[in-house]
């Protein structure tokens, strides 16, 4: 009896055990605001396949790369180029980076307003130059303002209008300064972003296409300090599968197909 009672205990301890190391088997995750509605939908999804639990701690785009080449402490980094600063940290795995999708710039204006043509770069290009005044994010707060830069870069026509962006903290702010009035054109956010657009007084005009903006690479990678890389790993891999990929289609983020 006293050695059925023994095995017991023993077993009670062990079985104890798994279940303590199965409760602490957390993914931290450092990831833009951007990506928060869909990885809402989709982390579910691999918590239920795989039993681990996914923590998401909401940041901005500059703000997940310059933690990222800190090293500060999570398992996955969720950063939006240019972040070669963060991949030479020796605090990210670069054989792991994963792109996800892209996020796509988006351009709005106050209702009752004309809406421009954005169906080509020359029609982005013309209506850029034609406005009085537009708002972007500060690029040294937020990867919107970046995208914004590349945009006027790409089209050539960054000292054409550098006198007429008025430079704000964040895409919220940019739409407030189109309804305001204070500025003709908004800049940002992203499409993913607007989708919620409550406000009837701001009209999304659509996505920059292509030849205008390059679309903003959203890259997944494992920490070189993460706890378990293998199942950081995991959880980047569900992230990119053609299920996830619908969602983001669905929540405006192009996927990679």
């Amino acid at each position: 009896m006293k050695y059925f009672l023994r095995l017991l205990l023993a077993g009670i301890l062990l079985l104890g055990g798994s279940f303590t190391a199965f409760a602490q088997t957390e993914i931290s995750v450092d990831t833009p605001l951007p990506t928060k509605d869909s990885f809402e939908k989709i982390v579910p999804g691999f918590e239920a396949k795989t039993g681990y639990k996914v923590k998401l701690r909401i940041g901005n785009g500059v703000g997940t790369k310059q933690e990222a080449e800190r090293g500060e402490p999570y398992d996955v980094f969720v950063i939006l180029p240019p972040f070669d600063a963060a991949m030479k940290s020796g605090n990210l795995d670069a054989k792991t980076a994963t792109t996800l999708g892209y996020f796509v710039l988006g351009l709005t204006v106050k209702k009752g307003t004309p809406l421009p043509n954005i169906s080509t770069a020359d029609s982005v290009k013309r209506a850029l130059m034609n406005a009085k005044s537009m708002a972007t994010v500060d690029p040294a707060q937020g990867s919107v303002g970046i995208a914004t830069g590349e945009a006027m870069k790409k089209m050539g026509i960054t000292e054409q209008v550098k006198g007429k962006i008025k430079y704000v903290a964040n895409g919220g702010l940019v739409s407030k300064c189109v309804t305001d009035g204070e500025c003709e054109i908004g800049m940002g956010p992203y499409v993913s972003d607007l989708m919620g657009n409550k406000n009837p007084d701001l009209v999304i005009v659509g996505g920059l296409p292509k030849e205008a903006s390059t679309p903003t690479a959203i890259v997944a990678v494992v920490s070189t300090h993460a706890k378990d890389p293998a199942a950081a790993k995991k959880l980047i891999e569900y992230l990119a599968t053609p299920e996830a990929q619908a969602v983001y289609k669905s929540m405006g983020i192009m996927p990679l197909k």
